[in-house]
Order: C-alpha cells, then sequence, then structure tokens
C-alpha cells in the first residue's frame, strides 16, 4: 500500500485536497481560524494584538504587587476597579507601542550605559559598590541569567528613550514660571471677623414638627445596611504568650549557647605596611612586590618601635599609610582570611612575615589587644526571659492553631468548642456591615467600633467571610483567617439584622442636633452678609469687631483656615481696604484687605519652580507625544476589551 501511495504521490495530494476543501464549506472558514486563534484580542497596535492572556498575567501581577504592600489591609474590591483595569490596559498598548517605535527608528543604548544602570541598582551592591557575586545572586533567586536580565533591561532603555528627549527638553516659559512665583509669594494683610455658629445656637429653636418634616422627607439618608453580630476568636501572639513559665534551667541553657551575644568579642588593633599587587600582574612585578614586601619584614621585625615610620615611608596604601599603618579596632570578620587569620593569630607587638591578599602584600603588627568580655547571666536575665518566652510563644501559637483549624471544623455551628479546647475567649462584637463597621452611637452597647478588635473586624478579608453564604445565611463557623503571620481568627455570625429605617424616636436627638447645627450656621451667615453690606457700604469707616492685623500668602497662611486665605487672596488689589464673605464650616468669616506686598524666592526655591513646572509641561508634551503616535501605529481597541474593564470572566470557546 505505503509501495503505491509513493508511486502515485500526485494523485494523493489531489484526493486529499479534495477532501479537505469542502470541510471548509461545512465547518466555516471562521471556524477555523477560531480553532487556531482561541485567546480573545483585546487590542491591536500595528495590527498586531494585546491578548487577554497577556492583560490577565499583567492584571495578576498587578494584583500580588499590590497585595505585598498592603498586606492585610489588601481588599480587591477597592483596588480592582474598572478604572484601574482600564488604565492597565493602556500601559499594556502604550508599552507595545513605544517598543515598536524604538524598533523602528533603531533605538539603543550603550554597553557603558546598561553597565552604569546595572551598577547603580542598591540590591546588587555591596557597601555602596557594584558586587558581581551580589548580582549573580539576585538574578538567581529570581531565576534569570545575567544573559536574559541585560537583554531585557536593554530593551527597556531603548524604549524609555523614545520619550526622554521630549521631557528633557520641556522647559517651562519664564513668565509663567514668574506669574505662578507672585501668585505664591504675594503677602496680604488682611483682618478677620468671625460670626461663630455656635454664638447663635441660643437664638435657634427646633420644634417636634420640624424634626417630623425632615425625617419623612430624608428616611433614605437614615437608612441603616444589613449588619450582623459575630462571634469571634482571636489567637495572636498575647494570647499564645499568656500563662508561659519560663524555668531557671532554660535560661541558662540558652545564655550558654549564646554566650557570644551578650558581650564584645576579643578586638584588636593593627597596623601594616602594604605593597599593591595586581590579581593580573606578570611574574617579573609579582618578583618585585615580594622583594620589596621582604625587605621591610625584616627592616620591621628587627626594629619594632620603628614599624610607624617605615609605613609612612613605605606603605602604598593612602588611607593608613599617614597614620603610621593603622587600621584601627578590628573584630572577627571585618577583614578577608589571611588578614584576619594573621591579625588574630600573633601576639601584641609582634612583626608578621609578609601576608598575601587580593589587595596586596602586607606586614602586620599588633599593638593593642582587647580580650573578649562577656557579661555575666543575672546581668542579662529579662532579656534572656523575653527571648525565650518569645520562643516558645512561637511554639505554643503553632501548636494552638493547629488545634483551632481542627476545631472549627469539628463543630460547624458553634466557636465556644475550639474557644474551650484552644483555651480562647470566646468574643462578641455587632454592627458589622458589607463595608466596614458602623459608628458606634448607631449599634449601642457591644458595637464593633468601640471593640479593642475593631481593626481585626474591620479588615477586609474578614467581612469578606463574614458575608460568605456559608456563613452569613447558615451561621456555620469560618475557617481559620490568617491576618499576619501572628495573628489568626475564626469567625461565626450570631445575628443578622436587615437593613432597615430606624423609628423616629431612635434617631430624634440626631436630627434635632443635625438642625440646630443648620439653622445656627445660617444664622451666622445671614449676620456676617449683613455686617459684610454695611463694611462695603461705608469701606472708610473705622473697623468693628475685627481681630489684628495677619499677613498671609499662599505659601504661609499662618493658622488662617483655607477657605479664608483663597477669598483673601482673590480680592481684586483696588479699592483698598476690600472685604469678602466666605463660610468656613459652620462658621461666617468677613475678610478685610488692607495692604498688598510683593514677596521674594531665593534664586534655589525658583530653580525648584521651574524644575516642577517643566516637568509637569514634560509629561503633558509626553501624553500628547503618546496620543500621536497612537493614531500613526493605528491603535484599536476591540470590543473584547469591554468586558475585561468590567470585570468579566472569558466566554467560554464555542
Amino acid at each position: 500500500m505505503f509501495e503505491f501511495i509513493r508511486s502515485h504521490r500526485r494523485w494523493m495530494q489531489l484526493i486529499l485536497l479534495l477532501l479537505i476543501v469542502p470541510s471548509f464549506f461545512l465547518v466555516g472558514i471562521q471556524g477555523y481560524d477560531s480553532f487556531m486563534r482561541k485567546e480573545p484580542e483585546l487590542a491591536t497596535v500595528a495590527g498586531q494584538p494585546i491578548s487577554r492572556a497577556e492583560f490577565d498575567q499583567a492584571h495578576r501581577n498587578q494584583l500580588e504587587q499590590m497585595r505585598a504592600r498592603m498586606g492585610a489591609r489588601f481588599d480587591p474590591a477597592l483596588v480592582d476597579t474598572p478604572a484601574m483595569r482600564e488604565r492597565l490596559l493602556n500601559e499594556l498598548i502604550n508599552q507595545r507601542l513605544l517598543a515598536n517605535v524604538a524598533v523602528d527608528n533603531r533605538f539603543t543604548v550603550s554597553d557603558e550605559t546598561l553597565r552604569n544602570t546595572i551598577a547603580a541598582i542598591p540590591e546588587v551592591q555591596d557597601n555602596g559598590r557594584f558586587s558581581p557575586e551580589r548580582y549573580r545572586q539576585v538574578l538567581a533567586a529570581q531565576g534569570m541569567s545575567p544573559t536574559s536580565f541585560e537583554a531585557g533591561l536593554r530593551r527597556d532603555l531603548a524604549v524609555a528613550r523614545v520619550l526622554e528627549p521630549v521631557g528633557q527638553s520641556a522647559r517651562a516659559p519664564a513668565e509663567v514660571v514668574a506669574s505662578l512665583e507672585t501668585a505664591l509669594t504675594q503677602q496680604r494683610t488682611v483682618q478677620l471677623r468671625r460670626f461663630a455658629a455656635a454664638d447663635f445656637r441660643s437664638q435657634v429653636t427646633v420644634t417636634p414638627a420640624d424634626i417630623q418634616a425632615w425625617y419623612d422627607a430624608n428616611k433614605q439618608q437614615l437608612q441603616i445596611p444589613e449588619q450582623v453580630q459575630v462571634q469571634y476568636l482571636v489567637l495572636d501572639e498575647a494570647a499564645a504568650t499568656q500563662g508561659i513559665q519560663v524555668k531557671d534551667e532554660d535560661l541558662k541553657a540558652y545564655y550558654e549557647q549564646n554566650k557570644n551575644r551578650f558581650g564584645q568579642p576579643e578586638r584588636r588593633r593593627a597596623s601594616h605596611i602594604m605593597i599593591e599587587l595586581a590579581p593580573g600582574a606578570s611574574e617579573e612585578a609579582r618578583k618585585a612586590a615580594r622583594v620589596k614586601a621582604d625587605d621591610l619584614a625584616r627592616q620591621a621585625a628587627a626594629d619594632p618601635a620603628q614599624f610607624a615610620e617605615l609605613a609612612r615611608k613605605n606603605s602604598q596604601d593612602a588611607g593608613s599609610a599617614t597614620n603610621g599603618g593603622d587600621l584601627g579596632w578590628l573584630a572577627p570578620g571585618m577583614l578577608s582570611g589571611p588578614l584576619e587569620k594573621a591579625i588574630f593569630s600573633q601576639a601584641k607587638d609582634q612583626v608578621s612575615g609578609v601576608v598575601e591578599s587580593p589587595s596586596g602584600l602586607h606586614i602586620i603588627k599588633v599593638t593593642e589587644i582587647q580580650p573578649a568580655a562577656i557579661k555575666p547571666l543575672a546581668e542579662v536575665k529579662d532579656q534572656i526571659t523575653g527571648e525565650v518566652r518569645k520562643q516558645l510563644a512561637a511554639v505554643h501559637f503553632s501548636e494552638m492553631a493547629s488545634q483551632l483549624n481542627k476545631q472549627v471544623y469539628d463543630q460547624r455551628d458553634s466557636l465556644q468548642p475550639a474557644a474551650d479546647a484552644v483555651g480562647l475567649k470566646l468574643r462578641t462584637a455587632t454592627g458589622v456591615t458589607r463595608e466596614g463597621l458602623l459608628p458606634a452611637d448607631k449599634v449601642g452597647p457591644g458595637s464593633a467600633a468601640d471593640s479593642p478588635d475593631a481593626e481585626v473586624l474591620d479588615n477586609p478579608r474578614v467581612r469578606q467571610v463574614l458575608f460568605s453564604p456559608d456563613v452569613l445565611r447558615e451561621k456555620q463557623n469560618s475557617g481559620v483567617i490568617e491576618l499576619s503571620p501572628a495573628m489568626m481568627v475564626a469567625v461565626r455570625v450570631a445575628n443578622i439584622e436587615p437593613a432597615h429605617i430606624p423609628a423616629l424616636d431612635k434617631v430624634t436627638e440626631s436630627i434635632r442636633a443635625k438642625l440646630m447645627d443648620e439653622r445656627s450656621a445660617e444664622a451666622a451667615k445671614k449676620a456676617g452678609e449683613a455686617a459684610l453690606a454695611a463694611d462695603k457700604a461705608n469701606p472708610a469707616a473705622a473697623p468693628e469687631g475685627f481681630s489684628p492685623a495677619v499677613v498671609v500668602s499662599r505659601q504661609d497662611p499662618k493658622d488662617v483656615p483655607q477657605a479664608v486665605v483663597d477669598a483673601a487672596m482673590r480680592l481684586p488689589s483696588s479699592p483698598l481696604p476690600g472685604y469678602a464673605g466666605v463660610q468656613s464650616g459652620v462658621d461666617y468669616t468677613l475678610v478685610r484687605l488692607e495692604k498688598i506686598e510683593a514677596g521674594s524666592v531665593d534664586a534655589s526655591a525658583k530653580e525648584r519652580l521651574t524644575q516642577q513646572l517643566s516637568g509637569g509641561l514634560g509629561q503633558a508634551e509626553a501624553e500628547a507625544v503618546v496620543k500621536m503616535l497612537r493614531e500613526q501605529y493605528k491603535v484599536q481597541v476591540l470590543p473584547n476589551a469591554a468586558e475585561v474593564i468590567r470585570g468579566e470572566a472569558p466566554q467560554a470557546a464555542g
């Protein structure tokens, strides 16, 4: 059969073609296209698609970064919004766009720029200097090789150069800088007259009919959302530490194991004479350096008292030579192996032979020795007790956590057995809603907002669990919620109070206070406006009821409320005095403008202002360039993008 196929290959190709082509009409060309490309496309840049998979990966990375930054306070419902998803999609589009521009216009960076950029990364530095070893370690920890990292960084730097000239060339016009400088520094001398709402409170009345009318008209404002009463257990360091006793034998054992921590190790002061020897030096250079070092070692050994003078004249370590070779006080671990071994193995005033290190050849003299000093147990007992108790608490915490995890599932309709088994107190609080904790005055006794555990109960993860179907409707125990490595919580809904509008008698006093505040503020404003009209009608008259003059500016408002400062700065420069009135909270304030003076700013402050304005201008110009490039490269946001922006799951392939 196979021989027949080989002999009649052209016939077989024709037969296969006749079999395949009709299937396009039966299944549809679109069906084949969908089969070959299942990933929905969200946008295209110069015809190149950005897929749903690319967006989802970037979205996951973004949420993980937020989770790591915010910790227990991370709430996806608050940060994962349509606006955030739309912003992320635009970032992906712009990244692809700028990468295309960089390739098309052959943007690149030199090897020197790449090296300098890598060397400036703090994570790959050791004592402020680039460390090749640390560089390799950091990349290995992230599963990257230097080759792949450098290729990616070179690409990113090239892409950054697309907009770099725009930002660098942007410069705020001198007229704009001068105008803003004047506005920020101009000083105005003002007098103020305050009409406090509290002073008019006695003139205001609120009747039961007023309260009833407000209640009838504003019931929806009073609605209390669905809330739950919570039973909960908290396992934290305090609970794990309670009742732990530290035995004397444990303290003694811990002290013996950690003696070096409770004192100062032996320290030595040493001097050296160094002859430089580069790692790649020729054999001839090595011999010459060795001869010189051996000669200096013989001279120093023959007369140790002259060591400092020999160092000053011959040592090639500029940092210590002027001090007679003094290296200062040294502790174990401060120097490289050969030097440290030589310094900590010889006697005081003894001169070593020639010691070779990566930096050169050394002759060493130990000038002072400070023996190790260990504090007695009695002196560090309190410190050790705390550390041992913390260690025992960590073990106890782990045991309690394991027991708590088991117990909350053994009897799902009550937390009391778990509390008894683990040794925790069962606590209760009320007034927890999906959005947060209700104010204590709306809840009464037992309010979660007034509880010492308010932060725990207001945690987004705790609230999310409380309002999950099993916990909310079935009133079952939650699993253990780990808020941090040192805090775990288990919760149960004890009671549900549906959303409701409280009865009038429950809110009468709060409505009365609200109406009193509003009417007092209205009375203060009315009195202030009358006084303002009188002052404007007779501006030359001596001011009555005004405070002493104060000089304010936008940069230095003194203690004057911002709304009042803004009103003073908006007044025209003539005629003077000028008057204005402004609502400041519930109070009303009259402003009397007496004098206007030009302010001053030093050269450095002016330059900072110019830089800030130029930076803002550069950003605006960069955004304009990106907008232009999006048109040039025919960026299209496709209909599928609306789905991801809304946060909908992808449709299953049909």
